[in-house]
């Protein structure tokens, strides 16, 4: 009797030990962003308001006087910023990186309003003018992964005198009926039959994470975000969900209806060469079509749809070239 009560003891306080070690991981230390060292860095968690709405920014940077590289996340709902601290402490050095949730994801999944493209858009615009005002730079860099990669060329399109460049990874284009024959003649390598691939499916057979079969690797690295609480975490689903669901296509073109066939800004395409999510090589195509000042793809070949996150290194090496090429070209 002594020896059970002794086992369930230990049990108790084994238990009480992890809960323990789970409030302080994941509840008490969240929320907030770890610091930078050096006079003139910023580590920021906040809130700014666009189209009326309050919204969650990180800005993390060793030096404010680096460029601004504003990331648009995809989904159109599913936040990339619980990735930035697993990708990005390298691209910090060289850049000021903003993440944005927008509204309806992530830490912004409580912020109500309208969840139409044209809002987005309005809230995006907003958002890279605040950037310049507050930075003191003439222009910013905007990089657009996935859905974000429809709405950051829409964005360039409004108003090319906000950006340097844009840079689309995981880069939507092509039509529906181009996507689905990609997709079959990656299933057919597979030797797996077509009919409609699923995300899952996808992940599966590593069109989204090359060499790997699932999610989990994502959602592994994101559990650790110190910017997420715990219901910021659970919120990650929902909001992809329910944007996905309600988001309202009032701007032209839709995605996979058309092309934005002319940006006065330069382009730049980062693919995952394994990419069947967004198939990577309609983009490239896509790109050769385009009107724009100067433009270039770049192939990541241990990458599917997360070239950023699966190659963080090469694409910072690419961040940094490209900033280069802006630089000593005559676009301005």
């Amino acid at each position: 009797m002594k020896a059970l009560r002794y086992a369930l003891g230990m049990a108790a306080g084994i238990l009480l030990a992890g809960l323990i070690a789970f409030y302080l991981m994941f509840v008490a230390a969240r929320g907030r962003t770890p610091e930078i060292a050096g006079d003139n860095s910023i580590a920021s968690l906040e809130q700014i308001e666009l189209g009326g709405m309050p919204q969650w920014v990180l800005i993390r940077g060793r030096d404010q006087d680096k460029p601004v590289v504003l990331f648009l996340h995809g989904g159109p709902g599913m936040p990339a910023m619980y990735l930035a601290h697993d990708f990005q402490r390298q691209m910090e050095n060289d850049f000021v990186m903003v993440h944005w949730d927008r509204r309806g994801a992530g830490k912004s999944f409580d912020m109500g309003g309208e969840l139409t493209v044209s809002q987005t858009l309005a809230d995006t615009l907003e958002l890279a003018q605040h950037l310049v005002d507050r930075f003191g730079q003439p222009r910013i860099y905007l990089v657009g992964h996935s859905w974000g990669s429809y709405l950051g060329l829409l964005a360039a399109r409004e108003r090319p005198s906000l950006f340097h460049a844009f840079v689309g990874t995981g880069q939507m284009a092509g039509s529906r009926a181009d996507v689905q024959a990609a997709r079959a003649a990656f299933a057919a390598q597979k030797n797996v039959a077509a009919g409609k691939l699923t995300e899952d499916d996808l992940f599966r057979l590593g069109g989204e994470l090359f060499g790997e079969t699932s999610f989990w690797p994502i959602l592994q690295t994101g559990l650790f975000a110190p910017e997420y609480t715990f219901r910021d975490a659970l919120n990650v689903g929902k909001g992809a969900s329910r944007v996905g669901r309600d988001m309202q296509y009032d701007v032209e073109p839709r995605p996979h209806e058309g092309d934005i066939d002319s940006i006065a800004v330069p382009v730049f395409f980062l693919l995952g060469r394994h990419d069947y999510n967004t198939p990577s090589q309609l983009a490239a195509d896509y790109l050769e079509r385009m009107d724009s000042p100067l433009k270039r793809v770049s192939w990541f070949e241990q990458s599917a749809h997360f070239p950023f996150w699966e190659e963080p290194a090469k694409f910072h090496a690419a961040l940094l070239q490209i900033d280069q090429n802006v630089r000593t070209s005559s676009i301005r």
